[in-house]
Order: C-alpha cells, then sequence, then structure tokens
C-alpha cells in the first residue's frame, strides 16, 4: 500500500460529510431548447434555417445559491450541419435563478475557432421530492460559424429557450 491511499481515504472522509449535507444537490437530466438567431443567415444566393431544436444532457452541482452546470448539447440542423457544444454555467438562485457560460461548439470533425459565451434566466421548480423541471432562456453571443470551409465566419447570436428535467441524487 503506497502514501497515497491513506491521504485519499482521509480526504475522501473529510468531505463525505459535505456530501451528505447537500442533500440533492446533485442532479442529472435532459432536455431541448427551440433557438433562433437574431440575425438573417444568408451568403452566396445560399440560405439558412434560422432556427431549430437542440438537445442535452445535464448535470448540476447546486447545494447552495450557487450553483455549476456542466452540459452537452446537440443541434442536429445547425445552419444545415449537426454540431454538439459541450458548456458550463455558474448559476446564482434556487426557483428563480441567472447564471452566465462558456462553451464551444464542435461540427465538421473540429472545435469552432472562439468560444460561446452565454446567459441565463430560468425558472427550477421542484416537482416532485428529488424531481426538478428547468423552464429558461438564454442568450448567446460571441459565436461564429465555419460554414462548407467558407472563409468568412458568419456571426450566429442566439436566444434559445429551453425546458428540462432532471433528478436528484
Amino acid at each position: 500500500m503506497n502514501a497515497f491511499a491513506p491521504a485519499a481515504l482521509m480526504l475522501l472522509l473529510s468531505i463525505s460529510p459535505a456530501l451528505a449535507a447537500s442533500g440533492d444537490a446533485h442532479r442529472i437530466g435532459g432536455g431541448a431548447s427551440y433557438w433562433v438567431t437574431l440575425e438573417d443567415i444568408e451568403f452566396d444566393d445560399e440560405k439558412f434555417d434560422e432556427s431549430g431544436v437542440s438537445y442535452l444532457v445535464s448535470y448540476q452541482f447546486w447545494p447552495s445559491l450557487l450553483g455549476v452546470e456542466l452540459d452537452l448539447e446537440l443541434l442536429p440542423d445547425r445552419f444545415g450541419e449537426t454540431a454538439l457544444a459541450p458548456e458550463a454555467y455558474v448559476l446564482f438562485g434556487r426557483s428563480v435563478y441567472v447564471g452566465a457560460g462558456i462553451g464551444i461548439v464542435y461540427s465538421n470533425d473540429e472545435f469552432a475557432d472562439e468560444p460561446f459565451f452565454a446567459l441565463r434566466a430560468g425558472l427550477n421548480l421542484e416537482l416532485l421530492p428529488g424531481f426538478y423541471a428547468d423552464i429558461n432562456a438564454n442568450y448567446r453571443f460571441n459565436d461564429s460559424a465555419d460554414l462548407d470551409n467558407d472563409e468568412r465566419n458568419i456571426d450566429t447570436d442566439t436566444v434559445f429557450l429551453g425546458a428540462g428535467l432532471r433528478l436528484a441524487f
């Protein structure tokens, strides 16, 4: 047995009461969002869908008024291409909350050149003990898309209206 094992055991024993006291602070779930861009997206006489639906899986750690959320979002038809977007948010509040986040879009086998930033406001309701519904609005900015290897970046500031369900554990 190496010297690391007792130290790891001591650390685990010291944080386990805090995790147990946090009750339903750990939540996992999923949801969907309807999104729409703020500007028309058109170039070379080709017009792209400026709205769509996205799906996400989500993990939250929300032990007090301050929480953290990690998401993986699937955008099946984002400007004619399928994209994934890993995201992280810092949340403040309980039933009514606000937050700020950062993420990056992955499409065409590569990550975007720049991350996007997001502002969020939402309503987090406990429907049953340990079962939460989340209704939120997000504004994403500083996001751009390279479409079909075109050299131009398209501004894709977007509003998302979403809903999700999470189970606490």
